[in-house]
């Protein structure tokens, strides 16, 4: 594990940010448009999030930079700007995090799923390696301090990744997503929590743990089998309960204090960094922040 990671956790467990998608949508992100083309078309909404999250308490604030590797920006035309699309997006949460008064806010780097299929032969491992690298080079310029190699479903794409980010010499983490299953503790592609552990450890990864997929309550029992099949850092990044449909907009309706009373069973069960995926907002974080103390700078 690099040896930042334990110095950052040094004094205990952190809290990330929560959900950006939707964050962005509420500022007029159309649905359907990819979110980091935003970094360059309308920095200030993505500025606003980012701020937004250092101002609920976020220890740590991700970049929008999920789906910006050259597979996923291909499909709204926009691959040849791969390197200005992550330079940007880094950026503007390096800035909000600068921003912060009293206390020290950290920037780990989000890359998402390509998009693409190794099984298939779809791509080959060279290929995925070069554009995650490729990805995080552009992104490395803007001094983030770590990477989150995120929502992966195939733990031979997120090694891939994870090796990529580790050139730039920074600290990574690796988050898979567990949706499937009768128990939903396995990946879309049927890996298990021990599987993957051994597979993003193999890899380099400096912390490893689960976001999106399930409600933070699905998270526990995850955060459990992790931490009895590694020694390295937890991150666990649930979403705000069970979706559900209303009026054709997607809606979650567990409140922050509900999402945070099942956080500090996550963080009972050993989770090292806290946070919220899908329908969290600032206000959930600001519930998270209520129950760890405020680092000084």
């Amino acid at each position: 594990m690099d040896e930042r990671i334990s110095q950052w956790l040094a004094d205990g467990p952190l809290v990330i940010d929560g959900g950006w998608g939707t964050q962005l949508q509420l500022r007029g992100l159309p649905l359907g448009m990819q979110p980091d083309l935003w970094n360059l078309e309308n920095p200030e909404a993505v500025s606003a999030v980012a701020r937004a999250y250092v101002e609920a308490g976020s220890d740590i604030i991700l970049s929008n930079t999920f789906g910006a590797n050259r597979f996923v920006l291909a499909q709204c035309g926009a691959a040849e700007r791969v390197h200005d699309i992550n330079l940007a997006g880094a950026k503007v949460s390096r800035e909000a995090a600068d921003a912060a008064t009293g206390r020290t806010v950290r920037v780990f780097a989000s890359m998402g799923p390509s998009g693409k299929l190794l099984m298939t032969g779809e791509v080959s491992e060279e290929e995925l390696f070069d554009a995650f690298k490729e990805q995080a080079n552009a992104i490395a310029q803007a001094g983030v301090d770590a990477f989150v190699v995120e929502t992966m479903s195939d733990p031979q794409e997120a090694a891939l990744a994870i090796r990529a980010a580790k050139t730039t010499g920074r600290p990574v983490v690796g988050s898979m997503t567990f949706d499937s299953g009768k128990n939903k503790d396995r990946t879309m592609m049927g890996t298990t929590i021990e599987q993957a552990v051994k597979a993003l450890t193999a890899a380099g990864a400096d912390a490893v743990g689960a976001n999106c997929g399930q409600g933070i309550d699905g998270f526990i029992p995850l955060c459990q089998r992790f931490r009895a099949a590694t020694e390295l850092p937890l991150w666990m990044k649930g979403n705000a309960g069970l979706p559900e449909m209303r009026d054709g907009q997607t809606v979650y309706s567990q409140t922050p204090e509900a999402f945070a009373e099942k956080a500090k069973l996550l963080l009972d069960e050993g989770a090292s960094f806290i946070g919220g995926c899908c329908g969290t907002t600032p206000d959930y974080i600001r519930e998270l922040r209520k129950l760890l103390p405020v680092r000084a700078r």
